[in-house]
């Protein structure tokens, strides 16, 4: 019995030492390199000593001016998170789908604005036209930043950075629940931007075929 324990203890232990490396630090920089996640970004600032700083990243065959409006139009009872949607309403983010088309009623955004993702309130922090937007969460007793960049590689092709620095108290229960959500966080924004990226090179074509 003790030996099997010991067996069983050790494979947990392996287990989470996958997860707490290769695995987190692959969550932690998807799509990005080495200087996407070195570069300094609008809203770092906020949070001095964040508990956790994930960057992602995709190509957007697409100008800033095609990707912006999805942004600043995302939100519950806006445009949505073009993620799983079926997630985020059966979570209470959401209470409809995610918009396909651009929005004209939402895309005057401005600094202390609010956009709702369910309960949660992101304000926004700073907002610089085609280029930065960062958004801001301090409930459940936790900071959270979330930003996001614009840097065009030329003509037709986009770099679009996303940036999440949390803070958290430094409890075993804050711990576990970061850890616990941390895998579906991963997959639900890089399922974001992808649906960002599939709809603005879906405006870019109707674009170029008017």
């Amino acid at each position: 019995m003790m030996r099997r324990n010991a067996w069983l203890g050790g494979g947990i232990a392996a287990l989470a030492l996958v997860y707490w490396l290769p695995t987190r630090q692959w969550f932690s920089g998807w799509g990005t390199a080495p200087e996407e996640r070195a570069r300094v970004m609008p809203g770092d600032h906020i949070i001095p000593n964040p508990t956790l700083v994930g960057t992602g990243a995709v190509t957007v065959e697409a100008p800033p001016e095609d990707i912006w409006p999805w942004l600043v139009q995302m939100g519950s009872q806006r445009g949505g998170l073009y993620s799983y949607d079926w997630l985020d309403r059966l979570f209470g983010f959401l209470d409809r789908p995610s918009a396909n088309q651009i929005l004209p009623e939402f895309q005057h955004l401005a600094v202390g604005d609010t956009i709702h993702f369910g309960r949660d309130e992101l304000i926004v922090q700073a907002l610089e036209p085609l280029r930065a937007l960062v958004l801001l969460d301090t409930g459940h007793g936790m900071q959270w930043v979330w930003q996001f960049g614009l840097y065009p590689i030329d003509a037709q092709h986009t770099r679009l950075v996303e940036r999440g620095a949390q803070w958290i108290p430094n409890t075993v229960v804050a711990w576990l629940g970061l850890l616990a959500i941390e895998p579906a966080g991963f997959i639900m924004t890089r399922r974001f931007l992808l649906g960002i990226k599939q709809r603005a090179e879906t405006l870019r074509r109707s674009r170029s075929s008017n």
